[in-house]
């Protein structure tokens, strides 16, 4: 056993030449007793010290070994120069662990980003909703204007209503980019496009000019211009919107920025809708012509998308300006199925088709027909609160028939107005709507009220409950709350998830 400091220094002391233990007088042996306790304090000092530094010594490892590969070689050469120039030996460091890949990060607007790298980038994300759809309130039947009358499938169901999957990023240039996307909408099962495989190729010249081919949304109205699905309501637009709005076609566009705040989209396309249509019924001209233009003067944005609602909470005064022409040249073999859930198709306002057969009750059919749609919409957001308001003018007009016709032209406006209130920031909001269509052959209207609420204090999960109120309305189809022809309340409860 090693002899102890203290013991070394008693003995040293007792010892010295000259002395005896009688000879040590009790003054001695009380200044020997204070030396001795300061040394003790010493070395319990030391003794801290050094198990401080063993402290230091494993956290210090423990770093070097949870850091990236290139951090730990530089402290792991530190360390060996730390070690030569200081004989005190250490224990090896822990091996080096590389820490483990991110197998995916959200980013909003974007999904979740599951690879990225100098060769491109995938990010996936989602839209779907469970609907509970109540039409109990809604009259059975439906005369038009003609004298028609119609019996209405009335729905009392839960449906896990629409699925679509996006998949989006860029490849080999950040400058090109894909959007790849699955879509289905439950309730239409059995219908024609009841699943849609599509999807469009761009390449981002500059800030200004951008290049898509594919398929894409006419921009003929706001809610078309890709501010879904950043709306108020769920997955569905006013009568007013939807009796006048074109839809999704094979075409191709270019979008940009003009000036700070002043954008611009620009489409040509197959048809107003290809969605339910194979090419064979297509007329083979090409000539559907659609554009937008927004301008945003006081902040230069307008939220997620352009879209409804302030859930953002604009702090500073934002407004948004925006017109909309739309041209096409349509005929009867290239409109799509009456249930297409995305469908737009051409009706008078009392909900007839005018390609059925024979739409007005003379005997004649409309065989092709020229429709041309504009439309203007302004909007403010602030604090929480959002006032829209969009008008529409729509001529059909250049008939070819079959038969006696009544007309030889259709001239239809209208409007919708939505207002909202963030009643808890983040949590509850509040909205109405109000929309109608004035027309030779009826005046229809609807009423909206209805809240999102917000559980997690995030827009991607929303619960929506609204109560919706319908004069003879003309649009419909079973992907949406109402059917051509409805009169009375509907109430739905939608759950819905988008990232």
């Amino acid at each position: 056993m090693k002899p102890s400091l203290t013991g070394i220094l008693v003995t040293a002391a007792l010892l010295a030449p000259g002395m005896s233990l009688a000879e040590i007088s009790d003054k001695r042996a009380e200044e020997i007793a204070k030396e001795l306790a300061a040394l003790k304090a010493m070395k319990a000092e030391l003794d801290a010290q050094s198990r401080e530094f063993e402290r230091r010594i494993a956290s210090l490892e423990s770093e070097v070994s949870d850091a990236s590969p290139e951090s730990a070689a530089i402290l792991s050469a530190e360390a060996k120069r730390t070690e030569m120039a200081t004989p005190e030996r250490r224990p090896p460091p822990k091996p080096q662990v590389a820490p483990k890949p991110q197998s995916g990060v959200f980013e909003p607007g974007k999904g979740f980003v599951v690879a990225r790298d100098e060769w491109g980038e995938l990010d996936i994300s989602a839209f779907t909703y469970a609907r509970y759809l109540n039409q109990k309130g809604l009259d059975d039947t439906y005369t038009d204007s003609f004298g028609r009358t119609s019996n209405l499938d009335i729905r009392n169901d839960l449906q896990f209503q629409k699925i679509t999957l996006n998949f989006k990023g860029w490849l080999f240039d950040p400058r090109f980019r894909y959007l790849l996307y699955a879509w289905t909408s439950n309730t239409s099962q059995g219908d024609p496009a009841q699943v849609v495989l599509g999807g469009n190729l761009g390449f981002q010249f500059d800030e200004a000019f951008n290049l898509y081919a594919g398929i894409g949304a006419l921009p003929s109205t706001r809610s078309t211009n890709y501010t879904f699905p950043n709306w108020l309501k769920n997955d569905h637009r006013t009568i007013a919107d939807e009796f006048f709005r074109g839809s999704y076609t094979s075409g191709i566009w270019a979008n940009g920025k003009l000036a700070e705040g002043l954008e611009y989209r620009a489409m040509i396309g197959n048809n107003l809708s290809q969605l339910g249509v194979n090419a064979a019924q297509l007329d083979g001209e090409f000539n559907t012509l659609s554009g937008a233009l927004w301008w945003m003067p006081t902040t230069g944005e307008y939220g997620p998308g352009q879209g409804m609602g302030d859930y953002e909470y604009h702090d500073e005064f934002a407004t948004l300006f925006g017109v909309h022409f739309t041209h096409s040249r349509e005929d009867a073999q290239g409109q799509p199925g009456t249930e297409g859930f995305e469908n737009s198709q051409l009706r008078l306002s009392d909900g007839t088709l005018i390609f059925r057969t024979d739409p007005f009750m003379t005997g004649g059919d409309i065989r092709k027909a020229t429709y041309q749609m504009a439309a203007v919409n302004g909007g403010f957001k602030y604090k929480g609160w959002s006032l829209e308001a969009e008008v529409y003018q729509r001529w059909l007009d250049d008939f070819v028939t079959t038969g006696p016709i009544p007309i030889d032209s259709v001239d239809d406006s209208g409007f919708q107005i939505q207002g909202s209130a963030m009643v808890i920031p983040g949590k509850l909001q509040a909205y109405a709507g109000y929309s109608q269509i004035f027309g030779d052959y009826g005046d229809p209207y609807d009423i909206s009220v209805g809240v999102n609420y917000f559980p997690l204090g995030r827009r991607e999960l929303r619960l929506n409950f609204q109560g919706l109120y319908l004069n003879d309305s003309p649009v419909g189809y079973s992907s949406v709350p109402f059917q051509v022809g409805a009169n009375g309340w509907v109430f739905s409860s939608d759950l819905i998830l988008a990232f």
